[in-house]
């Protein structure tokens, strides 16, 4: 296959834009790929100037708050897990609830990112035995209600922060090793794995987007190998949840002021306890204004009739329990069958209140010891150049950067050599489950062990 150019757009060079200045100039270039049905596999390249000094590989992770991750399969009730797999759903993505969205770097064919997170060990316990049907008991109304994380200390504009060394929390702590890499790049698509042995647990997943300008805003929808994320409770049999993705928008380009709404639906399931969630997404109010309201249910499904789609497709009978709430502020549930809305405030139990959290730090290995196609060592005269505002030479880095992966693509297509993922066994799957190799368990074990040294292992 013959790797096509990226179309470059070119800007007055060196000249610090304002942030409405920024997303003029960018729906402009939008402009030019109206009727695209997928800018994602386009992969244009924005001036330098329109970029977050980040890395795709880094911005894309769902450990946001981790831990509500580390938290997951504490409770002995199916119900209490899927609900802890639900706060943590809702805490993911903090950057787009406590941010602004951005645009980081395309990612590279080969490329690849590591972190580790210090998560606070302190979740409340879910305990839904502890509560009516009617109503919450003594004392456990905010059992649910908090997980904590470290303050954010921000590197860059976006909201993505890493730290050299691990945080100092107050309280014990538990270890979460991240490893992704891009894995394709036509499609472009890149495998990641979660790890938190202290818990035994495990994430993992392929990251794929499509994406299509509507004219005043930009549709983001899983791309076809992107079948979610999914957790593994590795003390619970290998109890495994499958997260699916909704479609979001990131509009605010007219206004100057980008923002991401959704206003799709989202599924949650595992075949194992045989409990599904739906999850609706409101995207926008009568008067055109964003609510971000969610609302959802808990139910006892048929794995091998899975038909139920929508929230009103289920029967009262099957019905766990509900969910509602503000996706950007709290989510609160009630068992039964009963709407959320219809009982008392004070009757409702509260999954998370995502007010006082903000992103979490991670910790990075040491520039000395990341590899030259390791994300931030290979962007990283790409970003000191965005930072320091030298915007024509960062422009240079990248073509320059970006024309040595296009040799790599030719040399691979002259000699007929496919590309082989170092870190993961395959480049796709069409379960959504990638597998690491040996290389990449050991990556993963020596992060688990605070070590960053690569040798003998690339």
């Amino acid at each position: 296959m013959t790797s096509t150019p990226p179309a470059t757009v070119t800007t007055e060079e060196d000249v610090p834009q304002s942030e409405g200045s920024k997303l003029k100039t960018f729906l402009s270039i939008l402009r030019k790929f109206m009727g695209v049905s997928d800018l994602a596999a386009v992969r244009f390249s924005l001036p330098s100037q329109l970029l977050e000094p980040t890395p795709n590989l880094e911005y894309w992770n769902y450990l946001d708050n981790p831990s509500a991750f580390a938290a997951i399969g504490t409770s002995d009730e199916p119900l209490d897990r899927m609900l802890e797999i639900l706060r943590f759903w809702f805490t993911k993505d903090l950057k787009y609830v406590k941010g602004k969205p951005c645009k980081p770097y395309n990612s590279c064919l080969g490329e690849f990112f590591r972190c580790n997170w210090e998560a606070e060990d302190n979740a409340p316990p879910i305990a839904t035995g502890n509560l009516s049907v009617n109503g919450t008991k003594s004392g456990l109304s905010s059992a649910a209600s908090s997980v904590k994380s470290a303050k954010i200390d921000p590197r860059t504009a976006s909201n993505v922060s890493v730290v050299q060394t691990p945080p100092n929390p107050a309280g014990p702590t538990v270890r979460i090793s991240y490893l992704t890499e891009q894995t394709s790049h036509h499609p472009p698509v890149s495998a990641f794995y979660v790890t938190c042995p202290e818990k035994g647990l495990h994430a993992r997943g392929y990251d794929q987007i499509s994406a299509k300008f509507t004219g005043t805003a930009i549709k983001v929808s899983p791309g076809e190998h992107n079948l979610g994320i999914f957790v593994t409770l590795e003390r619970r049999d290998n109890e495994t949840y499958q997260l699916t993705h909704p479609a979001a928008h990131l509009g605010g380009l007219l206004r100057g002021a980008l923002s991401v709404t959704v206003g799709d639906v989202a599924y949650i399931t595992c075949t194992r306890t045989k409990l599904k969630a739906i999850l609706n997404y409101v995207e926008e109010g009568w008067l055109g204004r964003a609510q971000n309201k969610v609302e959802g249910v808990i139910f006892k499904y048929d794995p091998d009739n899975d038909d139920k789609v929508r929230i009103k497709d289920v029967p009262d009978s099957d019905v766990v329990a509900r969910l509602g709430g503000g996706w950007k502020d709290k989510i609160v549930f009630t068992l039964g069958p009963k709407p959320v809305e219809s009982h008392p405030v004070d009757k409702q139990t509260t999954i998370i209140d995502l007010n006082p959290l903000a992103v979490a730090p991670k910790t990075i290995p040491p520039s000395e010891q990341q590899a030259e196609n390791e994300s931030l060592k290979l962007w990283d005269g790409v970003t000191q150049a965005i930072m320091s505002k030298q915007y024509s030479k960062a422009t240079s880095v990248k073509v320059e950067l970006e024309e040595k992966q296009r040799e790599k693509a030719r040399e691979r297509e002259r000699t007929n050599e496919p590309f082989v993922p170092l870190f993961f066994t395959q480049a796709t799957d069409k379960g959504g489950k990638p597998d690491l190799t040996e290389k990449g368990r050991e990556v993963l074990a020596r992060a688990q062990k605070g070590e960053w040294d690569l040798q003998g292992v690339i």
